[in-house]
């Protein structure tokens, strides 16, 4: 009975030690249940938290439209995707709100890809959206064009850290260079 008791006291213990260290593990959700919402949830906590946000400026409405953007992109864009010397042409399409949301993305996107030492990216237009191109810059490189090409449009859309600092300008009312959304 003494060992019974002692077993089922160390569980007892044990599982407060793990809910303690892990609320989540308890039952509070800790996500915000939709992307959008987590993305200006987050900015909204850096700008309240930084005493030098000057609300005059601020425009959380613009960051939602550009994450409504992205999301058009993401969702509803129609992507063909063609191998090309080196890497990879994309013809990305829609209509409507997606084609717009293409126009104003990719082509700035293009600019932040061409940035990165690897590759060279550009753009120009096709019926209902953009063709991006993307190409190592060492077109022997068999390892670099593979990774290009694995990625695809929606893989090298990610590639470059400029998206949460973009994000963070919006909302402030301001904008990175080369951006026009």
């Amino acid at each position: 009975m003494v060992i019974v008791l002692g077993v089922a006291l160390t569980g007892v213990v044990l599982a407060h030690a793990v809910f303690a260290q892990n609320p989540a593990a308890g039952g509070a959700p800790t996500m915000p249940g939709q992307d959008t919402f987590g993305a200006i949830a987050e900015i909204v906590g850096i700008l309240e938290a930084d005493p030098a946000t000057d609300w005059t400026k601020v425009d959380v409405e613009r960051l939602r439209q550009h994450l409504i953007d992205m999301n058009e992109v993401m969702l509803r864009a129609a992507v063909s995707q063609t191998s090309v010397p080196g890497g990879l042409a994309m013809d990305i399409t829609g209509t409507g709100r997606t084609e717009q949301a293409i126009r104003a993305m990719v082509t700035p996107h293009a600019v932040e890809l061409d940035r990165m030492p690897e590759w060279s990216a550009k753009t120009g237009p096709v019926a209902g959206g953009v063709r991006l191109t993307v190409i190592a810059k060492e077109p022997g490189d068999a390892k670099l064009v593979a990774r290009i090409r694995g990625l695809g449009f929606a893989g090298l859309i990610t590639e470059g850290a400029h998206h949460q600092p973009h994000h963070l300008a919006m909302a402030r009312g301001k904008a990175l260079s080369g951006h026009t959304h």
